[in-house]
């Protein structure tokens, strides 16, 4: 910046100032910095920064997704793939370029085109990322749910896109059970008309998967071009879709979210240039699945040039430091994960740094939920004093940060670094005012490229758009994108901490409470494994909070332990803290969805008395089985 712009920033503070004051610029910096490759390149960074939502970013300009992704053609490994089980598989930058060339081709003789929608219905394997590449190479559009989504679920979110093409699987494996998704896929095709072709991959079966009952079937390699055939790219607009994104859906239909090829590109090529510091010698792993935008996040270290680790199955599974026996194995230099799992070793006192060698790893990125910071002092203390943590938090909205990491400012426990570059963040009070030190709602007050283009099926006014991200400071005259997390942004470090989703804050007496505050003091009792905190009105109208709590198997909550929790919640909070009643769920009986999250509103609304539509978009369903037997008892 300073050699391009003539100027003399220093540090991360300044540079993130200047970011978000040269908006234009800087995004025109990235691009050059960000090596993007492009068929006609730009006049112009951005039509209207004042179009908030409908900005329209570099609206001249022509590139293609998938080419950006594939700009190294070599003998470095691209992904190492390990199962749960012992399957494994490599390949390289070369191999890929040549299955996604291959590929492509089969998608364009049986007539996909662009603008057409291509899904999967997958777990983490290799051939997720070949058919996600070929169909963007064509300038067809992306969307994917992960094998252990329930059909239902799937048939929520595909069945509002009309796909023409699904990519399926014969099965996979968790716990070293081996789950059949075949009998799943037929019920998306019989539901989704639209759907001509489906391509089922192999994977838990030793021979050729029978398919002769899944209709419009034929296996994977009968179906990839057998030719020698050079990789074509289409070229589209920089404002052309390339992925489908798709809300949680636990309070309803999952909303279809629709990202712009070049958005997607150049707001991962910051986060992984820049917050992640990625480069091409390195080994990257995220536990995640293609379910979660962290899947999307992943395969853009392609465009780095990174080697790719996928993990498909438990993490904990044989053994609760699986991963990091990985990480020696690998050599993986950065390691990503959620705080439920971080908090998950750290209550089990498990010492990762002691059994393995794990000198290759220099990062642990951390997302999806709120890491304590007590989490953040095990990380040093448990797996290696000198690495770097970067915890982050954006959204599926946007796939990416709206707050994030800056490898060249300090690391605060219980804090992430700071907003993300040329992210105009914001904390605002009720009245919409910019606050610090107190709790308050995460806002954006201008437009970034990755931000949704508009919502699949949404009206000609966008309303649906608007009413998920601009309506909540209408009312004040403030056009702002408000995100629904609660947050306190820090004056002395300029840091944030998260405090869960704002629409999920408790107020006993008036007063919000983010959930994650309880979490982060209950989850380090060695006796509790989970939680997770509701609020509810009583006969006075009151809110009272209740507090469900997953102990160590074998283990009943006492007189004592509850006793124990509150006490331990008072010392460490306030009293406000302190829930009216704790309750033990059975083991797994924590609601999650698949990327992670705690679903507190679900459980809200059971126990209010009112249905929940979707219990096939969370991780463990059954879960909400305890909490329906609860509400007719519960006084």
């Amino acid at each position: 910046m300073n050699k391009k712009y003539k100027l003399k920033i220093k540090g991360g503070k300044e540079l993130y100032k200047w970011s978000v004051e040269k908006i234009e610029d800087f995004w025109a910096a990235m691009w050059e910095f960000g090596n993007i490759i492009s068929s006609k390149k730009y006049t112009k960074v951005v039509d209207d920064l004042n179009k908030f939502p409908g900005t329209q970013w570099f609206p001249d300009a022509k590139l293609n997704f998938a080419q950006n992704l594939l700009k190294y053609n070599d003998n470095q490994l691209a992904f190492i793939f390990q199962g749960e089980s012992m399957k494994t598989a490599r390949m390289t930058y070369k191999e890929l370029n040549i299955a996604v060339a291959k590929l492509a081709k089969s998608l364009r003789d049986m007539g996909v085109k662009k603008g057409d929608r291509v899904v999967s219905y997958i777990p983490n394997l290799i051939e997720t990322p070949i058919a996600m590449l070929a169909t963007t190479s064509i300038g067809a559009i992306w969307a994917s749910c992960g094998a252990e989504l329930q059909s239902s679920a799937v048939i929520d979110r595909f069945s509002q896109i009309k796909p023409k093409v699904l990519f399926t699987v014969d099965g996979y494996y968790y716990r070293d059970k081996v789950f059949n998704i075949i009998s799943n896929a037929k019920a998306v095709v019989e539901a989704i008309p639209s759907i001509e072709k489906v391509i089922v991959v192999q994977y838990v079966s030793e021979t050729k998967p029978d398919i002769s009952n899944l209709p419009k079937a034929v296996h994977w390699e009968d179906f990839i071009s057998k030719e020698d055939v050079k990789p074509h790219f289409e070229q589209v607009d920089f404002n052309h879709p390339v992925y489908i994104m798709f809300s949680s859906g636990t309070t309803g239909i999952p909303k279809c979210m629709v990202q712009s090829g070049g958005g997607v590109l150049i707001n991962h090529l910051k986060e992984l240039i820049l917050f992640t510091d990625l480069k091409r010698n390195d080994i990257i792993n995220y536990i995640t699945a293609p379910s979660w935008m962290m899947w999307n996040w992943l395969i853009s270290s392609l465009a780095v040039g990174a080697t790719i680790l996928l993990y498909d199955g438990n993490p904990l599974y044989p053994d609760p430091l699986r991963m990091f026996e990985l990480i020696e194995k690998f050599k993986v230099t950065v390691f990503g994960v959620s705080a439920t799992y971080l908090h998950y070793l750290m209550g089990q006192n498990l010492k990762p740094k002691e059994k393995y060698n794990l000198s290759s790893l220099r990062e642990i990125s951390q997302t999806a939920s709120t890491l304590s910071p007590e989490g953040f002092e095990w990380v040093y203390k448990e797996i290696k004093e000198d690495l770097y943590l970067n915890s982050i938090s954006g959204g599926t909205d946007i796939n990416g940060c709206f707050a994030t990491a800056l490898p060249i400012l300090p690391v605060y426990s219980g804090e992430l670094q700071g907003k993300a570059l040329a992210m105009k963040v914001q904390a605002y009070d009720e009245e919409g005012k910019p606050v610090k030190d107190i709790e308050a709602e995460l806002v954006c007050e201008a437009p970034s490229p990755s931000m949704p283009i508009y919502f699949w099926g949404d009206d000609d006014i966008m309303t649906k758009y608007t009413t998920a991200y601009f309506d909540f400071y209408k009312d004040q005259g403030i056009n702002v994108w408000r995100h629904g997390d609660w947050i306190i942004e820090h004056s002395n470090t300029g840091g944030i901490t998260f405090l869960g989703r704002s629409d999920a804050t408790l107020k006993p007496s008036g007063v919000r409470i983010g959930t994650s505050e309880i979490y982060n003091v209950v989850e380090q009792l060695p006796e509790v494994t989970d939680s997770l905190a509701i609020g509810l009105p009583d006969n006075q109208g009151n809110i009272e909070i209740l507090l469900f709590v997953q102990l160590n198997e074998n283990l009943k909550l006492s007189d004592e332990l509850e006793e124990t929790i509150k006490k331990t919640i008072r010392a460490k909070t306030s009293p406000r803290h302190v829930p009216s009643k704790i309750l033990q769920v059975p083991i797994d009986g924590i609601p999650y969805t698949f990327s992670g999250k705690k679903v507190e509103i679900a459980v809200t609304k059971i126990l209010r008395g009112m249905s929940v539509a979707n219990r096939g978009a969370l991780r463990n369903p059954e879960s909400l089985d305890y909490f329906m037997d609860l509400k007719d008892n519960l006084q």
